[in-house]
């Protein structure tokens, strides 16, 4: 199996201006989903893209191998992640000539994923056979006991009620939040259905400490503070 890692990563960022560089223990946020692509040891090559000069810079210091510059269209605060990748893909072949068999996204703004997760995700993908795989951790909330809705009618429901009454969270089915770190898809599957969900997706679960997903300056904070822990230990 050839592999390709693809870390797409926005110049304009609303919740944490420019993110994507900002220091994390002496060096760009972007570095560490680099670094942690190349210590899988895993990838024939990892490919970054950005609308911003800064992050490719960064990106090529820290060992990227291609530099992909990404369409305006596909760098706006509305725009979907999806066409960023497989734009991202298509370059990186075009470049090498290659045709990479399993794509890997890694998501800038999840620096606490270890290179076992990123192996670990790979091989459920590739001993299952499934289309692709997320990864997600287990959720605080449960739409089948505390997470609910408010409807047109101003009334509080359950978000997903249950046939049967549950008591207690640990009686309510299994429920996971998508944490955003990993994406890994076979080829053709990443071209031909253009979805996350398809319909024999898998999840590789995370820990709840490593699937923060920085989205504010509290996320930076927290990361910070647990990565801190960590290399002191």
């Amino acid at each position: 199996m050839t592999r390709l890692c693809t870390i797409c990563a926005r110049g304009g960022s609303k919740g944490v201006k420019g993110k994507n560089v900002r220091d994390l223990l002496g060096k760009p946020l972007i570095a560490h989903s680099i670094e942690q692509a190349k210590a899988s040891g895993l990838f024939e090559a990892i490919a970054v893209s950005s609308d911003a000069e800064e992050i490719l810079d960064a990106a090529d210091r820290y060992g990227a191998n291609i530099l992909v510059r990404r369409p305006p269209e596909m760098a706006t605060d509305t725009a979907g992640k999806l066409p960023a990748i497989q734009h991202c893909v298509k370059e990186a072949e075009s470049r090498t000539g290659a045709r990479f068999d399993v794509l890997v996204d890694l998501d800038a703004t999840s620096p606490l994923r270890l290179p076992e997760d990123i192996v670990g995700a790979v091989r459920l993908l590739e001993e299952s056979g499934v289309s692709n795989v997320i990864t997600g951790a287990p959720a605080r909330r449960s739409p089948y006991f505390n997470l609910v809705e408010v409807g047109e009618d101003g009334v509080v429901r359950l978000s997903k009620p249950s046939a049967k009454t549950i008591l207690r969270r640990q009686d309510a089915p299994k429920c996971f939040d998508m944490n955003a770190s990993i994406y890994v898809w076979h080829h053709n599957a990443l071209f031909v259905e253009s979805a996350i969900f398809q319909s024999d997706t898998l999840l590789y679960v995370m820990p709840e400490e490593r699937s923060i997903d920085i989205d504010s300056e509290l996320d930076f904070k927290f990361v910070e503070l647990l990565m801190r822990g960590v290399s002191h230990e």
